[in-house]
């Protein structure tokens, strides 16, 4: 499970008052811990503290339904390629499949014996590949929803994970100060990313199949060539622990959130901030993109949403 600090200096600039105004989505109870378009933009689906996940209807704002089932905190929720698919993840060791259409769950996937912490799906949407407190990386089979392969273990938690466009690339990162590159085809270890000095929390590849985009409680951003296993770049430090992290559809920005609710838009070419500001919560665990690219969405300890206005 990732450490939440239980306390926090709150430092609120002037330059906020300028700031566009954030939207609100409220409806758990509990914090937001995950959030994620479905690939047509319409429906947003978050991962809450309360163990529920949450299905709205991005343009009014409306919740659609909620998915009930996880008997403990849900961090991670993502859509399948086709979007008829919802996974998420929870505190409760299991991995639920959802029909997105109806809100009914499909099929359960057990194995993970600690908190399933970050889970992805393939880009054919036929594998899922999950990363856990138990340690473990793992690939499932979700026709059979059972596990394919468990590819390996960090030495410590797991806390998220990322195929490459092409699927051939999975790459795991875990509060061992690491980052695992494994090879798909083979499920064999390809490569440890060793540099950050703290846990590494979120992962993105670009579009390139290389390219791997890492955040940490470090507070940096670092990218990397993941087959060659060399870091190429590295933003920072932040003004907080890093802990949501999301690429723009053009792959060549993008935002990073933190516990004390920063959000920073990196352009990923010269590494500089294209935005920078205090977001109106702190606790700022996971971020989103629009579907149009002008917002962020952010989940939070306070329980709420927030739809932010790029510049």
């Amino acid at each position: 499970m990732r450490l939440v600090p239980l306390l926090l200096a709150l430092c609120v600039g002037s330059q906020l008052l300028a700031q566009p105004a954030e939207r609100e989505l409220k409806g758990h109870t509990g914090l937001v811990y995950g959030v994620a378009f479905s690939p047509d933009g319409k429906i947003l689906a978050t991962a809450g503290f309360d163990n529920l996940v949450k299905l709205w209807n991005f343009s009014d704002g409306k919740e659609i339904r909620e998915l009930k089932g996880h008997t403990a905190p849900v961090y991670s929720v993502v859509f399948s390629p086709d979007g008829k698919t919802l996974a998420s993840s929870s505190h409760d060791q299991t991995i639920k499949l959802w029909n997105v259409e109806d809100g009914k769950m499909a099929k359960e996937l057990k194995g993970h014996t600690g908190i399933v912490d970050s889970i992805a799906f393939s880009p054919d949407g036929k594998t899922l590949a999950s990363g856990s407190a138990d340690k473990s990386v793992r690939l499932w089979n979700l026709d059979e929803a059972k596990e394919l392969k468990k590819l390996g273990d960090h030495g410590n938690s797991v806390f998220s994970v990322a195929f490459s466009p092409d699927g051939k690339l999975l790459a795991s990162g875990s509060a061992d100060n690491t980052v695992k590159v494994w090879t798909i085809a083979d499920g064999k270890e390809l490569k440890t990313l060793k540099g950050p000095t703290a846990a590494v929390t979120g992962l993105v590849f670009l579009p390139d199949n290389k390219t791997l985009l890492s955040i940490g409680q470090d507070r940096f951003v670092r990218l990397w060539d993941a087959p060659a296993g060399t870091e190429t770049k590295k933003f920072g430090p932040t003004q907080d622990d890093l802990y949501g992290l999301a690429l723009a559809k053009d792959g060549k920005s993008a935002a990073t959130t933190g516990y004390a609710g920063y959000l920073n838009v990196w352009n990923l070419s010269d590494g500089k901030a294209t935005t920078s500001r205090k977001l109106k919560s702190f606790g700022a665990y996971c971020v989103a993109f629009t579907p149009d690219g002008k917002a962020v969405v952010t989940g939070h300890d306070n329980t709420t949403c927030y739809v932010t206005p790029l510049p």
